[in-house]
């Protein structure tokens, strides 16, 4: 039974957005002639998309289009509801977007991401740039269907639109997904019925999707359809994924405080993550300790790891107020520094080791600090890494050559390297790469 409709204003635009969400894993229908068709006969259908053709007529027709046939897709099973929308937003924006609001009629909000980064595509500061070059300044403002004479999709909308619009720009999105998930709900309580959100990047278009879920109002999608087919991926369950979906693993035992900052914007970006803290200090304090230690944050990420597509094991130190004294352990152990490190990196070596063979659906590996690369390397009998690509600057893409994890895919990076971002990055790299 089909989860989310999209009702496109093309048919090729509507098929583009069908193969985007077909991508996730998603069984996706293009439906061309409504006549004879029963769409709640479909039990193999996870999406279904259908164009009414309504560019290029006046806004009065296009409404009546977009609205009749939102009446006829609608039940109570859908999740996602998509108004799909020209990527250089030729059209009737506003009230194709009213009528399926208007269809619903259950107080939802539109949630506007004119982004389509793979085609040069993007929003900020409220202009869309097609390959860096406003809108209204590029072929689409000599369409002679439907020009094009301004970059500002919020004017679009207040000329074609009932609604009150209002906009989340690039520099809300530094305060994060809460932030926006407020401002939503703000917006919501002033009455605004649709949004219009900046987007560069897929990693935007994730944190404006998270928000828009978290913030629990009742909403439409209103793209060119990869803003769709990423709240698909997030919203809408889908069984044969999970049952066939590999896993990343991330290692972290540096303490930099980039590194830290990295993680803190990793695990707000991405909430479905498992993330366990190990108390590096159980590792030095005794043989017992350490062992006990271990046997935890493992067994935690094997028994929960099931519900999750990333997990990560972080040393607690990353935190300043659980830096570890090494002087004491350094007297204790009879060593140097650098051997009580190597006490805590070796322990992260064996849980990465006892992870990767309890749970063989962990395809790709994420290790952050040399010292730790090097510890699970040398723990996994790894002969060398085959070097494939740069995912960063400083962050590279390699598969285990030999050893007991052979061609297991691995991104390592510097403790101290990379913007804020480089952990989100890697980590969806990696999961893209073991899922192709």
């Amino acid at each position: 039974m089909h989860k989310c409709v999209v009702i496109a204003d093309d048919l090729t635009g509507g098929n583009a957005t069908g193969v985007m969400i077909s991508g996730y894993g998603y069984d996706t229908y293009s439906i061309v002639n409504m006549e004879g068709l029963d769409p709640n006969n479909m039990p193999d259908c996870d999406c279904l998309v259908y164009p009414t053709n309504s560019r290029q007529v006046n806004s009065d027709t296009a409404y009546k289009l977009v609205y009749n046939a939102t009446k006829f897709f609608m039940n109570e099973n859908i999740e996602v509801y998509s108004k799909r929308i020209d990527s250089t937003l030729r059209g009737n924006l506003g009230s194709e977007t009213d009528a399926m609001l208007d269809a619903l009629d259950n107080d939802a909000m539109a949630m506007v991401v004119p982004c389509f980064p793979q085609a040069d595509r993007v929003i900020i500061g409220g202009y869309v740039l097609v390959k860096g070059v406003p809108l209204h300044k590029t072929e689409a403002a000599a369409d002679p269907l439907a020009s094009i004479n301004t970059p500002l999709p919020a004017l679009l909308f207040r000329k074609q639109s009932k609604y009150d619009i209002g906009s989340i720009m690039i520099d809300d999105m530094m305060y994060g997904l809460d932030y926006i998930a407020d401002k939503i709900k703000l917006y919501k309580k002033e009455g605004k019925r649709i949004i219009i959100f900046d987007s560069l990047t897929q990693d935007d278009m994730d944190v404006v999707a998270e928000a828009v879920i978290k913030s629990g109002v009742k909403f439409i999608t209103v793209d060119p359809g990869i803003f769709t087919a990423t709240v698909v991926s997030k919203l809408v369950p889908n069984t044969k994924i999970k049952k066939e979906k590999n896993k990343v693993l991330a290692v972290i035992g540096t303490t930099n405080a980039v590194a830290r900052q990295q993680l803190e914007e990793f695990l707000q970006t991405q909430p479905k993550t498992l993330n366990i803290y190990a108390e590096a200090e159980e590792f030095l304090r005794s043989p017992e300790r350490r062992d006990a230690e271990i046997a935890r944050i493992v067994n935690e990420v094997l028994y929960n790891c099931d519900q999750y597509e990333m997990c990560s094991v972080v040393g607690d130190g990353i935190f300043p107020a659980k830096r570890i004294s090494f002087k004491t352990y350094m007297e204790y152990y009879n060593t140097s520094a650098e051997g009580v490190s190597q006490i805590i990196n070796d322990a992260f070596a064996e849980i990465t080791e006892k992870i990767l063979y309890g749970e063989k659906s962990f395809k790709g590996l994420y290790t952050s600090g040399g010292d730790i690369t090097v510890a699970v390397c040398k723990r996994l009998n790894v002969a060398g890494l085959k070097l494939v690509e740069d995912v960063a600057p400083l962050a590279a893409h390699g598969e285990m050559l030999m050893g007991d994890f052979d061609g297991l895919k691995i991104v390592t990076k510097g403790g101290m390297v990379g913007d804020r971002y480089a952990m989100k990055t890697c980590m969806n790299y990696l999961a893209r790469k073991i899922n192709e």
